[in-house]
């Protein structure tokens, strides 16, 4: 499912025409978030925050397993 939001992250503002504003999709266009923004300047803030290198961590989620410290 495509998921739309017409709320500019950067400013929590409602963006009126998203069709004529610039947007971003995350994700693919069947399974992802379509995301409009109010200007090109606040698109590109969000990039730049976004993490372009995200640390995953592996854990242990097996059912017996206690944390220790």
């Amino acid at each position: 499912m495509l998921i739309r939001t017409t709320t500019d992250p950067m400013t929590l503002k409602d963006v009126p025409s998203p069709e004529n504003q610039p947007t971003l999709l995350e994700g693919d266009s069947e399974n992802g978030l379509r995301i409009y923004f109010e200007s090109e300047e606040t698109r590109q803030e969000y990039i730049d925050l976004t993490a372009h290198d995200p640390l995953i961590l592996e854990g242990n989620d097996s059912e017996d397993y206690v944390a220790e410290g």
